[in-house]
């Protein structure tokens, strides 16, 4: 089979300007290549969602692990999540801090007895792995929580494309406006293999100036699912993404025998119904690409076997779309 894949950087707003598309643009697309080619030498869908979660994870752009937003008390907290959908195993991390790579705990954890763990646990698994402490701040995340505290917290979540190299010499106070315009940040892989296994995986920093103790939805197979059938990773709001239940229901309604366009249209019509922010990409076991949004836009790439392409200046407004070669 030949292998596809799709990942995104999080939803919401317009980017601004051209600039800003075009370097998250070459900032996603340098993942979709090292991923792809992981695929096409023979890797399998984990060892290529592990990777892109590794990359993006590791661009201080994107709001997960380096370049994750603080929370209220000035703290990173992280979560991530990888499920594998030949073996229906879900696995992840919830509020890890001082690790790089969250995905790799994931990861580790899927052939855990206990699969899902929280802060002090997951915590002692990265101690028992040896796994070296990491310390993912920017100068950018510091400055935009420090703004936020003195305005007493009064936005309800951080920017989270951090645009800090869209014009090297703009003042941190222009950046920080720039970054609140592409918020509601997490990343995410969803890939097939050249055997059909599907997997997905999603990781985040969170929302941003949150209370203590708040659990994202990609830890949760609301935000992160795959079956067989169909995988699904989802970015937004996070809240928004649990009462939706969204990455199950989609994929759900793929394993019951809907089709993947199909499905996506109505849970992305039922999101809008509701009012959610939020988005999703997509893949099925036939290699169908997908992605949904209610949110300006969805910062997406995909490879469909014969050509990259995105999501980053696609109209405002309500959209399902697809990957389709042609």
């Amino acid at each position: 089979m030949q292998p596809k894949l799709i990942i995104h950087g999080g939803a919401g707003s317009s980017l601004k300007g051209k600039g800003g598309v075009e370097v998250v643009r070459r900032s996603l697309y340098k993942v979709i290549e090292e991923v792809y080619a992981l695929l096409t030498s023979g890797g399998s869908a984990k060892e290529a969602v592990v990777l892109g979660c590794q990359l993006l994870e590791d661009n201080p752009r994107f709001n997960a692990g380096t370049g994750s937003v603080l929370q209220s008390d000035g703290q990173i907290r992280m979560s991530a999540s990888l499920m594998d959908g030949t073996s229906q195993r879900f696995s992840g991390v919830i509020n890890i801090s001082r690790v790089k790579n969250p995905i790799e705990l994931a990861q580790y954890l899927q052939s855990s007895p206990d699969r899902v763990l929280s802060d002090y646990g997951a915590a002692e698994l990265a101690r028992e792995l040896q796994i070296p402490s990491y310390n993912g701040l920017t100068d950018l995340r510091l400055q935009e929580w420090m703004q936020e505290r003195q305005d007493n917290f009064q936005r309800t979540m951080a920017g989270v494309v951090a645009e800090s190299d869209f014009a090297e010499h703009e003042s941190f106070e222009s950046q920080l406006t720039e970054s609140t315009t592409a918020r509601r940040g997490t990343i995410g892989v969803v890939a097939l293999d050249t055997h059909g296994n599907l997997v997905a995986g999603t990781s985040t920093g969170g929302k941003g100036f949150e209370r203590i103790g708040r659990v994202s939805d990609s830890a949760m197979p609301a935000g992160n699912y795959a079956t067989q059938y169909a995988g699904v990773s989802c970015t937004g709001i996070g809240e928004d993404i649990i009462d939706e239940c969204l990455a199950a229901k989609i994929v759900v309604r793929v394993t019951d025998g809907m089709s993947l366009q199909e499905a996506m249209q109505r849970s992305f019509a039922e999101a809008q119904t509701n009012k959610r922010d939020l988005g999703a990409i997509a893949l099925d076991a036939r290699g169908h690409i997908a992605w949904g949004k209610t949110s300006e836009v969805i910062l997406a790439a995909y490879h469909n076997g014969e050509r990259m392409g995105d999501t980053l200046e696609i109209p405002e407004g309500t959209q399902v779309g697809n990957g389709e070669m042609g």
